[in-house]
């Protein structure tokens, strides 16, 4: 375990890949908030196992004076903020040509507004305090092309973008960004694609196995440490298949 002691925020918490990462952080000793759409009863548990250790809001990603605001309150609750896990994210599976307008905005905006925003007002916070880390949950897809996943695509493609120009920005700060690409894992959003594209993908990857959140919360957990010098990088969690 590498990461401990740390205030940090994960976005998107309340299930899923969030889910999984916010218990582990917590797990681990660490000051862990969240905020996702919807309240779920796993919120309750985790307030209930580990008080004031752990906090939760309902809000929406793109909510830019909410944002704003909960990183303060996350900030005043905890005595600071270490490290910031973009992790809120929609899937895709439609070519473009039958993609309506309104799911191109919605995954643009949930992928790439709401990370942005976080970003910006935490490294706010980081300047201040001398620094923190700052992982993107991008994906495989940023990187390699798969049919029916344009606009999913291209919002990974950003964050992988626009955490390369700012880690040029923000560095000097003593802020550590990078991403975290995951492949196809057992997930909501892998859920979205037909058992016969999953079965191909597994066939296609070296390590014959899609990767689980706990092998993605293991790379998290080393971006977010601080004990790296990584700086500007996409790390991939695919079992090869990038290779």
């Amino acid at each position: 375990m590498h990461t401990q002691n740390q205030s940090i925020i994960v976005s998107g918490g309340s299930r899923g890949l969030g889910l999984h990462l916010v218990s582990r952080l917590l797990e681990a000793g660490n000051k862990v908030a969240t905020f996702a759409r919807s309240h779920t009863a796993a919120m309750d548990d985790l307030s209930a196992k580990y008080g004031d250790a752990f906090y939760f809001t309902p809000l929406d990603a793109v909510d830019a004076p909410g944002v704003t605001a909960f990183v303060m309150e996350v900030s005043d609750r905890f005595g600071g903020l270490d490290s910031v896990v973009n992790n809120a994210a929609i899937g895709q599976d439609q070519l473009l040509m039958h993609t309506d307008v309104e799911t191109i905005q919605r995954i643009t905006n949930i992928n790439i507004v709401g990370p942005t925003l976080l970003t910006r007002a935490a490294i706010k916070h980081m300047m201040l305090s001398g620094g923190g880390n700052i992982c993107n949950i991008s994906s495989i897809c940023g990187s390699r092309g798969y049919a029916g996943l344009s606009v999913y695509a291209g919002s990974k493609g950003y964050l992988d973008a626009m955490m390369r120009a700012l880690a040029r920005e923000v560095g000097e700060a003593g802020i550590f960004i990078n991403n975290v690409a995951p492949g196809f894992f057992e997930s909501e959003m892998s859920s979205v694609l037909r058992p016969e594209q999953l079965d191909t993908i597994k066939r296609r990857t070296p390590s014959g196995s899609l990767s689980n959140d706990e092998n993605i919360f293991k790379v998290v957990d080393l971006v977010i440490s601080g004990t790296t010098n990584m700086q500007g990088q996409v790390v991939f969690v695919d079992g090869g298949i990038t290779s």
